[in-house]
This record gives C-alpha cells, structure tokens and sequence, in this order.
C-alpha cells in the first residue's frame, strides 16, 4: 500500500501520523534500464544504415522520439510527487498535503470532531474518501485506486474512533 502509519497500529496510541503517496510502478533505477534498453532498441535499425547519409536523415527523427519520452516520464514523475500526511494528537488533527511546486495545503480541527467519510459515487474519483472536522471538509488519497481507497476509509475509522 502507498501509506504508511506511525506507529504500526494507531488504534493502540494516542498520536500517529499517517503518510500517503501515489503508487510508482516505474522507479528510478528502472527508469534508467528502462531508457538504456529503449536507446539501444532504437540504435539497431540505424546500424544498418551506418556510413550511409540515410543516418543522418533518421537521427534527428530518433533523438526526437528518446527526448520526447524522457521529458514525458519526467514530467509524470514531478507531477506524482504529492505526500500528504495526518498527524493526529489526544485533541489535535492536522492533515498538510504537499503538492509539487505549489506550496504546503494544511488543515485542522479539534480531533474530536474529526469525522471520516466515504462517496462511492458523486465525488471526483469512486469511493472518494473526505475528512470532516471544524469548519471544513478536505479530501484525503484521492490519488489511490479505488481498493487502497477503501482499505484506507477502513484504517482510518478504526483509527480514529474515540
């Protein structure tokens, strides 16, 4: 699962904190097997035609296409760097969601009135996951799959039950 709780069961402790961040089926040392195999897939049709003035019309088209798809993994990896945390005291809930290049979103409300709740359907994902205390209701995991979703809705009222 993309979180974890500190400690291991924060139904048996008065504080814990909770960590979330998206699912990365490509990590970094894959990405870069990844890229060097691609590299050198693309480089055997250009063997053929080396010493030839065909290689100089296919490689800008080839250099193109492993720019393209660099910058892509890129970009999709700056944009999965969403951590969201929830520290909860004896009487004190504080969620901050910390977006790539935006600064840190907080919010807080006395834990006693913290409450969880789940949208299966009407929300912006399925089994859409909010948090309800104070005055204001923030989301929470919103970028897990539909089943981390609902483990987490799970984990999360046992955890904060009274």
């Amino acid at each position: 699962m993309p979180y974890e709780w500190t400690p291991d069961h924060p139904e048996k402790a008065a504080h814990w904190q909770l960590s979330l961040w998206p699912y990365r089926s490509l990590l970094r040392r894959d990405f870069v097997l990844f890229m060097g195999a691609t590299c050198l897939l693309v480089a055997l049709p250009l063997i053929v035609v080396l010493g030839s003035l065909i290689l100089w019309g296919l490689l800008p088209f080839f250099a193109l296409m492993i720019g393209g798809l660099w910058t892509a993994i890129n970009v999709s990896y700056r944009r999965g760097e969403v951590l969201e945390e929830l520290t909860v005291t004896p009487d004190h809930a504080q969620l901050v969601r910390h977006n790539p290049k935006a600064p840190p979103q907080n919010w807080e409300a006395n834990r006693y009135w913290v409450s969880v709740h789940l949208h299966p359907t009407g929300g912006p994902v399925k089994n859409y996951i909010t948090l309800r205390g104070g005055d204001r209701e923030v989301e929470i995991g919103s970028f897990l799959d539909e089943a981390e979703r609902l483990a987490l809705y799970d984990d999360l009222k046992r955890a904060l039950r009274p």
